[in-house]
């Protein structure tokens, strides 16, 4: 049986392709294994070891990892469980080391992003490429303020409608907050919709935040950690979606 944070990682974060194209081109100049950092279900991992690139995928999430071994079938695929401010794998020659969507953001500062960079280049080998996408800018919003929001994404597995909606974006001075409003509705529910008697699903509140930081900062933060910064790469923009600058650091 497919877990909800399953189903909400794939719903919220599995459709995204604009950045595909940039992460298999990096692995096409790159002979070697690659490392994808916040793997999730193998958005990523998944699509670039079917392009016949060795990939070893790392996330702290076991159920989202257990997905991704189950969609991996005879791909060159590998699952690590550990934290990326922590982890020390058997093989230290990467040619490349991935950090899509964001993921690095979800570091709660610099400390944590040194511990990370201090990781990603011990596994890395002499001339291999870390690139990471950040978000610099979002638009705030709040639905609660009469904003109509992004549309609503959803989900049928089996009898159950998964619902997920953005329902507000608020930038502050050190960090992104973006709260989403989740429901779960069974095929009861939806049957009962016309007035019947059935209870309404519950609204799940869901909070990420994001550290803001500069592309100029974080090739710092590089530097600091033994890398040679190289110049940024661009995700362009999709019409649901903001661009996102590409981070990349020489070991």
């Amino acid at each position: 049986m497919t877990s909800a944070d399953v189903v909400w990682h794939d719903l919220e974060c599995g459709s995204y392709r604009a950045d595909l194209p940039v992460w298999r081109e990096l692995a096409g100049c790159h002979d070697g294994p690659v490392l994808d950092i916040g793997a999730g279900t193998g958005r990523v991992a998944l699509d670039l070891a079917r392009g016949g690139h060795r990939v070893t995928a790392l996330d702290l999430d076991p159920d989202l990892l257990g997905a991704l071994q189950d969609r991996a079938g005879g791909e060159h695929l590998e699952t690590v469980r550990a934290d990326a401010r922590s982890f020390e794998l058997d093989r230290h020659d990467f040619a490349l080391c991935l950090v899509p969507m964001q993921t690095i953001q979800l570091l709660s500062g610099s400390a944590e992003r040194a511990s990370f960079l201090r990781c990603a280049h011990a596994h890395l080998r002499p001339g291999g490429l870390l690139a990471c996408a950040i978000v610099t800018e979002l638009e705030p919003f709040d639905v609660a303020d009469g904003s109509p929001g992004p549309t609503p994404e959803t989900s049928q597995v089996g009898e159950t409608l998964y619902v997920s909606q953005a329902a507000s974006v608020r930038v502050l001075s050190e960090r992104i907050v973006i709260e989403r409003s989740r429901r779960i509705i069974s095929s009861d529910a939806r049957d009962h919709s016309d007035g019947g008697s059935a209870d309404q699903p519950a609204v799940e509140r869901n909070v990420i935040e994001l550290a803001r930081v500069s592309v100029a900062e974080f090739e710092r933060e590089g530097l600091e950690a033994g890398f040679h910064p190289e110049p940024a790469l661009v995700i362009e923009p999709t019409d649901e979606h903001v661009g996102s600058p590409v981070v990349v650091l020489r070991a």
